[in-house]
């Protein structure tokens, strides 16, 4: 698990965007991190947030329309 420090206007969202591509381990901060939405939809800047380890990603089945 790694440590991030919350940069000003940070939300969960967008630290998840930063450090993970995308918004998919919005939750699994959230779990990691009990009493964090306890701050409110903005976070406090300087805030010690505990990363997850990333989920493998899937790809999706290919589909081909024309062979």
């Amino acid at each position: 698990m790694a440590t991030v420090r919350t940069q000003q206007g940070d939300t969960v969202d967008l630290v998840a965007l930063r450090h993970y591509g995308d918004t998919t381990m919005v939750e699994a901060i959230l779990a990691a991190n009990p009493g964090l939405s306890a701050h409110g939809a903005k976070l406090p800047h300087g805030l010690a947030i505990t990363l997850p380890p990333a989920k493998p990603r899937t790809r999706p089945a290919t589909i081909t329309l024309w062979t």
